[in-house]
């Protein structure tokens, strides 16, 4: 991502004209009692409606985005919430994980570059739990159609993981909007892990 990029997401923040969600994701709260704990990594985070849920359920979190803003709100209610995560503001384009994590989490964000990335700093029976807007002529909320993933994308990125579920289907999210979502788990782990 660009410098123009992080200005972008630091204005929309700042000025309102993005309104995060607040609540973390469904499928992730679905999942979350089955993924054993330990060090989390929370791609994309925006303001952290999923990193707080994995610090909430006893992970050790780091949070990453491009916009410092989105950052520092994320921050701020971990604080008042007492909960403790490492907030990093990075370039997603030019990451490149620097530890090996039990769960790694990708919502609402698509980059293939990063993908393989992820899949190289999943610990051993490592988790990865994905979901993303896909591409559909049903009347959906979203981004545009060169930000939506293709039929099946995530199993192609994620293939070599063993996948333990799959889905694409239209959902209503808790505030009544309706979404075109892709979804996957996967475990870096042999039958059974």
């Amino acid at each position: 991502m660009s410098e123009e990029e992080q200005i972008k997401w630091d204005h929309r923040y700042s000025e309102g004209s993005y309104r995060p969600r607040t609540w973390p994701s469904p499928y992730l709260k679905e999942w979350l009692p089955i993924v054993p704990r330990g060090k989390a990594l929370d791609i994309a985070s925006g303001t952290g409606r999923n990193a707080l849920a994995l610090a909430e359920a006893g992970f050790m979190v780091t949070a990453t985005d491009i916009s410092s803003v989105a950052i520092d709100m994320g921050r701020s209610v971990a604080a008042e919430r007492d909960l403790s995560v490492e907030w990093q503001v990075v370039d997603l384009d030019n990451f490149e994980p620097t530890d090996r994590y039990d769960l790694i989490t990708v919502f609402r964000y698509r980059n293939p570059m990063l993908w393989p990335k992820l899949v190289d700093a999943l610990a051993p029976n490592g988790w990865l739990i994905a979901e993303h807007h896909f591409k559909t002529t049903a009347d959906v909320a979203g981004p545009g159609e060169y930000f939506r993933l293709e039929p099946q994308e995530l199993l192609r990125a994620f293939g070599d993981l063993r996948i333990l579920d799959y889905s694409e289907a239209i959902s209503v999210d808790p505030a009544g909007v309706t979404y075109a979502l892709e979804r996957l788990v996967a475990c870096n782990g042999e039958p059974g892990f």
